[in-house]
């Protein structure tokens, strides 16, 4: 009388909660991925997990919520570019900030999340301020912080649409010949742009 399927209605066992937190997130990155923000359900993402609805709603909230926590675990790589940064001479933080960049992209790993995070952001305005809040907080003010100059937001959000561009351009529009060149050729280009932006006058 005690089985499985009567203590599904409660919430689940603290053994299952992991595990499921984490099927939801990849299931609902699957989806935003294939269907872009706007057409994603939290039904489809709960279907997609193998998962009733509620548990859905239950771990994260409103799809909103999921996409926020789905682009968080995504974009998680990116927020160590602040010690990245920090790691070296002054005189090379644009080399490193474009090669952290580039690596992420590069990495077929990582790479297929953010291009999911992108598409949505790009097309929803709802995906956008979920992702603009997660950069601003997350990223660019960390970024920010590493630098020693009053204007230094400014520096680092010039610094990262230097790198977002280059990236829109050459792994989600893929511009010849930018999509094909050589990472260190790109790196060589782009660098010293970066540390302008970032430790220029």
């Amino acid at each position: 009388m005690n089985g499985t399927g009567a203590r599904r209605r409660g919430r689940p066992p603290r053994t299952e909660s992991s595990d499921t937190r984490d099927r939801i997130l990849t299931a609902a990155r699957e989806e935003f991925s294939e269907r872009g923000y706007e057409k994603t359900s939290v039904r489809g993402i709960a279907k997609a997990a193998g998962v009733d609805p509620a548990l859905v709603h239950h771990y994260f909230g409103t799809k909103e919520q999921v996409f926020a926590a789905a682009i968080e675990v995504a974009f998680a790589p990116a927020l160590d570019a602040p010690e990245a940064l920090a790691d070296g001479p002054p005189a090379e933080v644009g080399e490193r900030f474009t090669r952290f960049i580039l690596g992420i992209w590069e990495n077929p790993a990582t790479r297929a999340p953010v291009l999911a995070i992108v598409r949505s952001a790009v097309t929803n305005e709802t995906a956008a301020a979920v992702f603009r809040r997660l950069v601003a907080s997350q990223l660019l003010r960390r970024v920010a912080a590493q630098l020693d100059l009053p204007d230094a937001e400014l520096r680092a959000e010039l610094a990262a649409a230097q790198l977002v561009g280059m990236a829109m351009l050459r792994y989600v529009i893929k511009v010849e010949p930018l999509a094909s060149a050589d990472v260190e050729q790109i790196v060589a280009r782009v660098a010293p742009v970066v540390q302008g932006h970032l430790t220029g006058p």
